[in-house]
């Protein structure tokens, strides 16, 4: 007969109650002939397994990975190896993250051999990279999973940037000085646009970096009626056009990626205002950049039977949490648990280290032979986290996640 997770869980919080301290082993970095860095640490008192972190969203060229991911200190100390991989394309990198993943893994077994089992971890872009991985990397096996806060709707999160940027240019028409290039290709090639330059286009349509007290009544409504329409929290506005404008570039004119055509489209899309409806620039994607993207990455649920913990706060304004709506849609029950932090200030991937420690924990209880855990479960086992581990523990069990379409409209 099975132990409950809540046993397994128990018999980690003993574990996790002692101090996490540095862990003697070995560690190795390099570069792989794709291009991408890693870095691999194994304890001296290695448990056979593997635990893989997959790093976020960055425009930043590849570079040597330092970051093994928020739980790998307390990963190495339960005896796990831990393994990171730049990615060998910036932005959206989907495109290869499978062959980075299969190069790393690679380089592990060259050097220590092959692990008795895979967990997969990953935030924000990671989390779509694990998940993706999990159907596509054909890495070994994998076991368990546990994204946080991740684009794992997958490219369809690229109809909200391509919307933010259509509404943006849409509403701030003839304002002076708010003109950005490049439209649903994010900026023309090679455009000599800066952030800097965005921030203070942007400000000077909405005002979003002039205290409110000075903002213009023009600027206000302009502002809302952006916001409004794409159901977005202000203090992400700046962030999101960013990703609507420097990271749709990158993915549009990258050779490896789209190759200059554009992927989404806003054709038919209804907005809910007559004006915008009227103005907004209308976009057909280019059919074979729209299945390449879809390819690289749409989630299909082909999880085998790999048991995933998923973790989101509510009011992300970046990834939305209907992100967590759509997987769980294409993911049978039994593989997936999904876990929403409720919060009262709007943040991407803002969780406490006891919230973190509690989905990571649930699911090796799970993986290592008990029930498949709640979100009730994992806020209870939240709360009894030692002091070691910062809280609250905000996990809502009776959250129900919004249909993505009120968010995305759909094409």
């Amino acid at each position: 007969m099975k132990r409950s997770w809540l046993g397994f869980a128990f018999l980690a919080l003993l574990l996790v109650s002692v101090p996490v301290l540095a862990i003697a082993g070995s560690e190795i970095t390099g570069s792989t002939d794709g291009g991408a860095f890693y870095k691999i640490v194994v304890p001296d008192h290695w448990n056979g397994d593997l635990v893989i972190w997959n790093h976020g969203f960055s425009l930043a060229p590849p570079a040597p990975v330092n970051d093994l991911g928020p739980l790998a200190e307390l990963q190495l100390f339960e005896g796990y190896a831990v393994a990171a991989s730049s990615y060998q394309q910036a932005g959206w990198a989907l495109f290869k993250t499978k062959n980075d993943l299969q190069n790393l893994v690679g380089v592990f077994k060259g050097n220590f051999g092959t692990p008795n089992r895979l967990f997969l971890t990953g935030g924000s872009l990671g989390g779509l990279v694990t998940v993706a991985a999990i159907e596509d990397a054909n890495i070994g096996n994998v076991v368990g999973a546990f994204p946080f806060c991740g684009a794992v709707a997958g490219s369809r999160n690229w109809d909200a940037a391509l919307d933010l940027r259509l509404v943006y240019d849409a509403v701030c028409a003839g304002v002076p000085g708010a003109a950005i290039p490049g439209g649903a290709e994010g900026l023309p090639p090679h455009a000599s646009f800066t952030p800097t330059n965005l921030a203070v286009a942007v400000n000077e349509c909405t005002g979003i970096l002039t205290p409110p007290a000075f903002r213009t009544p023009g600027q206000n409504e302009r502002r809302k009626k952006i916001l409004d329409t794409l159901l977005l929290p202000e203090n992400f506005l700046l962030t999101d056009m960013g990703y609507a404008t420097f990271g749709m570039s990158d993915l549009v004119h990258d050779p490896r990626k789209l190759s200059g055509k554009i992927g989404t489209g806003n054709v038919g899309v209804d907005y809910g205002d007559p004006a915008i409806n009227a103005s907004i620039g209308r976009v057909s994607p280019n059919p074979g950049a729209a299945n390449r993207l879809w390819k690289n990455y749409t989630p299909t649920g082909n999880v085998g039977k790999t048991k995933i913990v998923s973790l989101h706060t509510d009011k992300d304004g970046l990834v939305l949490v209907e992100n967590e709506g759509e997987y769980a849609m294409v993911v049978p029950a039994r593989n997936l648990t999904t876990a929403i932090v409720v919060e009262d200030v709007p943040t991407h991937c803002g969780f406490t280290q006891a919230e973190m420690v509690a989905g990571w924990e649930s699911l090796r209880g799970w993986v290592g032979g008990g029930l498949q855990p709640t979100a009730a479960g994992i806020q209870a086992t939240c709360l009894t986290m030692p002091a070691t581990f910062s809280g609250p523990c905000r996990i809502d069990p009776g959250f129900v996640i919004p249909d993505m379409d009120g968010r995305i409209r759909p094409r």
